[in-house]
């Protein structure tokens, strides 16, 4: 695509909410479209699916794991189940059911997270996931999502949908500002690259995308050329565009609101240590839970802002 040098972030939808909406318009389209959910449907949105097809919904009440359970006898039966609740529990409660009645058997389930990361912020540490991508991306043959805007939340809903095999996409809780156009082309395994840049590349997903491209504006004030490439796919990655990132710029930044210590930076360092080595830093969650506050002081205070995006930019060219 045509990258930009400027943006206007216009606060858009939560992911959660465009994932709702996706939905109901998917099941509008195919009747084999079907939703579940754990007692959550006004916080995950499948409530506009429920309205529209009750009789395609399946309420399993505060049973996360029984919901992959059923989910999975009905991927296996050949409907495309939607099964959505908080991040935290869809994944840390319905675990062992994902592996052995989803992954293993590879059946066309497609997990729905809420509620992702620490930018839940009231709610407090037991309803924030900030090991998710992690455990997911452990799962073989999960492909993993983490869209940054109701665009990319669209559209992965759709792809999703088209895709034969388990899924999980991971949405979050807070308005997110819109980085991509209402055309902009999403698959499994892709990437968008948002700014070209010649020093550096910043590669995030889902909030810090934004706080990425705040930083890429600071740093361009300063001379500093930065690359910033919105990673959607956690998996499959995007090989090529890192690969490209490495070669082309010499210094790569990843930012997540995520445990630094397991979620896309480490695989993209993996891609980095098997092709093309160049100086990494890594802006994320460190080996710590969060607490409850304030979405945007538990941003500031846990280092996931662009502030700190920019921060490690400029170690990170020390270093190259």
């Amino acid at each position: 695509m045509e990258t930009k040098t400027k943006f206007e972030l216009k606060l858009g939808m939560a992911t959660r909410e465009a994932f709702g909406k996706a939905l109901a318009e998917l099941g509008r389209q195919n009747k084999d479209v079907v939703a579940l959910d754990a007692d959550l449907s006004k916080s995950t949105y499948t409530n506009f699916f429920q309205k529209e097809f009750p009789d395609r919904f399946v309420e399993c009440g505060i049973a996360e794991a029984d919901m992959i359970g059923i989910g999975a006898g009905l991927a296996s039966s050949g409907k495309i189940p939607f099964a959505a609740s908080f991040s935290c529990f869809a994944i840390n409660k319905g675990f062992e059911q994902l592996r052995v009645a989803v992954a293993f058997p590879n059946v066309n389930l497609k997990v729905v997270g809420t509620h992702s990361g620490i930018s839940i912020g009231e709610d407090g540490p037991s309803q924030m996931s900030i090991e998710d991508l992690g455990l997911a991306c452990s799962l073989p043959g999960f492909a993993v999502l983490s869209p940054a805007d109701e665009v990319a939340a669209r559209a992965l809903v759709f792809a999703s949908a088209a895709h034969v095999g388990p899924v999980f996409i991971r949405t979050g809780r807070p308005k997110a500002p819109i980085v991509h156009t209402p055309d902009q082309h999403f698959e499994i395994g892709g990437s968008v690259q948002l700014t070209d840049g010649k020093d550096l590349t910043i590669i995030a997903h889902g909030l810090l995308v934004a706080e990425a491209i705040r930083a890429q504006e600071t740093l361009e004030s300063e001379g500093i050329s930065a690359r910033v490439v919105d990673m959607y796919s956690i998996k499959p990655l995007d090989r090529t565009a890192i690969e490209r990132a490495s070669a082309e710029t010499g210094a790569i930044v990843v930012a997540e609101e995520h445990l630094a210590a397991s979620g896309l930076g480490v695989r993209v360092a993996q891609v980095i240590a098997e092709s093309r080595p160049c100086p990494m830093e890594f802006v994320g969650i460190e080996d710590t839970y969060a607490e409850s506050g304030p979405p945007e002081a538990l941003m500031e205070k846990y280092g996931l802002t662009a502030k700190n995006v920019a921060a490690a930019a400029r170690r990170v060219l020390k270093r190259k």
